[in-house]
């Protein structure tokens, strides 16, 4: 009979610590599978990020080949193929 109201008044001692981690202990899987969600899907601003960065990397490419073909075309004329115009 004794442990009854110290049972009572324990929660109001602990000033709800226990209900806070019970809680957290709950929700800790929740958490985690969101975050591991999270690390396995990319954004669609992280897609449109990657992909803005693929597109500079060719673009950079396309123009290092194209300046290659016109320095080549000077060097050699004869070499480059005639565009009928």
């Amino acid at each position: 009979m004794r442990t009854l109201p110290v049972l009572l008044i324990l929660p109001l001692l602990t000033g709800g610590c226990l209900v806070k981690t019970a809680a957290n202990v709950v929700t800790l899987p929740v958490r985690a599978g969101g975050q591991a969600v999270d690390w396995a899907t990319t954004s669609q601003d992280e897609a449109d990020r990657n992909y803005g960065r693929k597109m500079r990397a060719k673009e950079e490419r396309e123009g290092r080949e194209q300046r290659k073909r016109d320095k080549e075309c000077r060097k050699h004329p004869e070499r480059c193929q005639s565009y009928s115009r």
